[in-house]
């Protein structure tokens, strides 16, 4: 069965995450003056060089976003960390958070001299409030060292300041714009696209936004000489990801894998299977939004290519596991229920389309549905995927679709098992 590897998780234990004195002990900020020595266009050739993709769940290359981000002209720039994690069973960034703040902080400000930004924002979820202190006073902490401020470690022009924002708890604020919009004090809505974020994003101004688990990827590849990093996984999977397992397991929690490492081996190796003797119901991929698999998916190497053909994504990089304990129906209900709650309603496809495949699904459980009941949620489903405004509309019938794929016969009318 695997192990784990400890990369992105290195310096977890090691130093007291309330002391910067106790992190810049363990070779906290060498990184930061490493980066700003080269060119930032060379950091992010470092980032693309590794294949790293963003560990939001859209898995764009951070590379190329970052250049992308440099490329664009403007005398005020930001970058955003988007520590909102409203997935369901994600739950990795807040152990970034809680172990490792200050290495989340110089991935910030070497992120902010690649794009050449003034400002930065950690957006956190509100759920995440008891972590606020511990951020606050790393963020002091490091301006009083002179990490963070005007013209930090002696380079000239090189102003940078950080600011903790804290969402009210909307899953939709996970959206880019729609964290952006919570920044700017307006309703968490999503807007449409262009103007693109890396051009307009906060207040107007050109705007990066990558999740915690990026940001703190970075530091450790800056100082990766022995190429521990891009020595895992293989192909365009390269490297460790941080993996939030959780549902019906022995052991769940946030495991650092190398890519590559089956599906098997993290549910029944690190999180030590399922309790009692029980199946195996059902897996879902990368929050509520992610689709399903049953245990044909076990021996599936965890990379994104491997998952994409097995017809999931790595997604957040959570793993829900459900035993047969639940039904498939019932599951989808809860989920539905779920985005039927969370919806901001600005869309009539989300809105409505949300509320009518809950109620669609609750006939379904009761043995009420016809033939044309599952039609329609089909209907539905596809409508909302190729006109909803935001990923929310657009995801929210991930795991309905997919499981009709793979569990027909509890949509046979009278067959909800």
């Amino acid at each position: 069965m695997s192990s784990e590897v400890r990369f992105i998780t290195k310096n977890f234990g090691k130093y007291n995450p309330d002391s910067i004195d106790s992190y810049i002990s363990i070779g906290g900020f060498s990184a930061l003056k490493k980066a700003v020595k080269m060119d930032g266009e060379d950091i992010a050739s470092v980032i693309a060089a590794a294949k790293v993709k963003g560990r939001g769940g859209a898995a764009y290359d951070m590379g190329r976003k970052w250049s992308q981000a440099r490329a664009v002209k403007g005398e005020h720039k930001l970058v955003i960390c988007n520590a909102d994690e409203g997935e369901t069973c994600t739950f990795k960034d807040r152990e970034l958070i809680k172990n490792d703040p200050f290495n989340l902080i110089e991935g910030m400000i070497i992120g902010a001299y690649t794009v050449q930004a003034r400002d930065g924002y950690i957006y956190m979820r509100e759920e995440y409030r008891h972590l606020r202190p511990r951020l606050l006073s790393a963020i002091k902490q490091a301006e009083e060292k002179g990490f963070l401020g005007d013209n930090i470690l002696g380079v000239k022009g090189f102003n940078f300041r950080l600011h903790l924002y804290s969402g009210a708890g909307a899953y939709v604020c996970g959206e880019g714009t729609a964290l952006i919009r919570s920044i700017e004090g307006k309703a968490g809505r999503p807007r449409m696209k262009p103007p693109f974020i890396k051009v307009s994003g906060a207040f107007a101004l050109p705007t990066c936004i990558n999740n915690v688990e990026s940001f703190s990827i970075v530091p450790h590849l800056l100082l990766d000489d022995s190429n521990v990093y891009t020595n895992c996984g293989n192909g365009e999977s390269i490297g460790t990801k941080l993996v939030s397992v959780g549902g019906n397991v022995r052991k769940p929690g946030v495991y650092e894998v190398p890519f590559g490492t089956t599906v098997r081996e993290i549910i029944f190796g690190l999180a030590e299977g399922i309790p009692g003797g029980r199946r195996l119901r059902l897996v879902q991929f990368g929050g509520a939004s992610g689709k399903v698999s049953d245990e044909r998916i076990l021996d599936t190497p965890y990379t994104y290519d491997d998952l994409k053909a097995a017809g999931v994504d790595v997604g957040t990089g959570s793993l829900l596991v459900i035993d047969d304990r639940t039904s498939v129906i019932d599951f989808l209900r809860y989920t539905q229920a779920f985005f039927s709650h969370e919806s901001c309603g600005q869309c009539t496809p989300c809105r409505e389309g949300n509320l009518h495949m809950k109620l669609l699904l609750d006939k379904l459980a009761a043995g009420e549905a016809h033939p044309c009941d599952i039609e329609k949620m089909k209907k539905i489903a596809n409508i909302m995927t190729l006109t909803s405004l935001c990923g929310l509309g657009e995801a929210a019938q991930n795991a309905l679709l997919s499981a009709m794929k793979i569990f027909p016969e509890v949509f046979a009318v009278g067959g909800a098992h």
